[in-house]
């Protein structure tokens, strides 16, 4: 049996031997093999090109963190000349650099080059933004007409209208009333209320008061309230009496807030008739911490839900003093707990400090109460702890304990395991 199994491997092993000693078949497997080492060769080359490329890459942005922009160009062309993945980028970074040098010819030229070679690049934009950059410092007057890129041509045309504004206005008209994004109509806008120019107020005012382009109403509000200054203003306080759109209105209180008009805000909070938009005027006041004005507001205001809202403005203006005082003085007893509600949000130990002084010397319940939950808003459970110890009515230390036991602090947790031993 062994014999048999001996000869036929003997048998396999011959056959095999002939077949590879055929010439043909010598051939094919000479040729697998040089194929096979071939292609390892390549691939050995074009990682060493790879590596090669990204160590003048990272060279040419170490060299631009140290401004030595002639060294950072040479690198960066040679990136450029190797035409792998970083090659675009190369482009725009040569050109950088050649620009920092004052060789704004040159950079031109890459740019130039840069866009030519890799039109879809993600440096296509950067690369237009730069020629942009170099032909004003050259002094050169770039025609917006130039760009195709709706960005770039926004940055032309505000450049444009610090020189030639009666060309650069119609301009921006054009893409306000064109067909551009939402986006690009904006920033057209801004550009527009950037100027000075008479016309190009007018236009804004135009859209401000929903006259021409009412989706960009809101846009034109706002900027009216970041230019800031009587004249816009009044153009504001138009607009505000001229609609009936309650969402108007709430925009312009916004932008007077923004231009920090708190006098023509505080108006409105006295004699606006519709109580949303009065507790918007009260809420901007709140924003804008003026903290006086809140003062005579409240003093001289009877509706009782009016003085809650002005109670809020005050927590969101920061007026720990004020808010400590009507808490301690505010007759009416809902009022009084809305400021010790308040008061509890501000979280400062100057808050912390005055409640304790009304738990202390306050014998209304409700009163107490409103300061326990002020104080476990604050997480305040060393205050809490102390009062706890100090408190005799039961009930009253109850509902401190109660808090405590939700606080989930250590300082919490230790009170309460002395607690349950009393």
């Amino acid at each position: 049996m062994k014999s048999d199994l001996k000869s036929v491997i003997t048998s396999c092993a011959a056959v095999a031997l002939l077949w590879n000693a055929h010439p043909a078949r010598a051939g094919v497997n000479t040729m697998t093999v040089y194929a096979s080492a071939t292609h390892d060769e390549a691939d050995d080359q074009g990682n060493s090109l790879r590596d090669r490329e990204e160590g003048f890459y990272d060279q040419g942005t170490g060299l631009l963190d140290d401004h030595e922009w002639r060294k950072a160009a040479a690198s960066f062309a040679e990136v450029a000349r190797m035409r792998l993945g970083h090659a675009d980028g190369a482009l725009y970074w040569k050109a950088y650099a050649e620009n920092k040098m004052g060789q704004r010819a040159d950079a031109l030229s890459t740019l130039v080059e840069l866009q030519k070679s890799y039109p879809k690049s993600r440096w296509s934009g950067d690369g237009k933004a730069l020629e942009l950059e170099v032909r004003q410092s050259s002094g050169q007057t770039v025609s917006p007409e130039h760009f195709d890129d709706e960005d770039i041509k926004l940055m032309a045309i505000n450049s444009l209208l610090a020189t030639d504004p009666a060309r650069a206005i119609p301009l921006l008209e054009k893409v306000l009333g064109g067909s551009s994004s939402p986006k690009i109509k904006d920033r057209a806008l801004f550009v527009l209320s950037q100027s000075r120019n008479a016309h190009a107020y007018e236009i804004l005012g135009d859209i401000a008061r929903g006259r021409t382009h009412h989706e960009l109403q809101g846009k034109a509000l706002r900027y009216l309230g970041i230019m800031g200054g009587e004249e816009s203003r009044k153009e504001l306080m138009t607009v505000y009496s001229g609609s009936s759109d309650p969402a108007i209105k709430k925009s312009v209180l916004r932008s007077l807030m923004i231009s920090g008009d708190r006098d023509r805000i505080l108006s409105l909070a006295r004699t606006e008739r519709d109580a949303d938009l009065r507790s918007e005027a009260i809420r901007q006041l709140g924003i804008l911490g003026s903290r006086g004005q809140l003062d005579d507001l409240y003093k001289s205001e009877s509706s009782v839900e009016v003085k809650r809202q002005i109670l809020q403005a005050m927590f969101i203006g920061g007026s720990a003093d004020m808010l400590g005082e009507l808490a301690r003085t505010e007759k009416n007893p809902e009022l009084r707990v809305a400021a010790i509600h308040n008061l509890g949000l501000l979280g400062s130990p100057k808050s912390g400090s005055a409640l304790v002084a009304i738990y202390n010397t306050d014998a209304n319940a409700e009163v107490k109460s409103a300061v326990i939950k002020a104080l476990f808003i604050q997480g305040n459970a060393g205050t809490l702890v102390m009062l706890a110890r100090k408190e005799k009515d039961p009930a009253m230390k109850q509902e401190i304990v109660k808090k405590l036991s939700i606080m989930g602090s250590r300082e919490a947790s230790d009170y309460l395991l002395e607690y349950l031993k009393e």
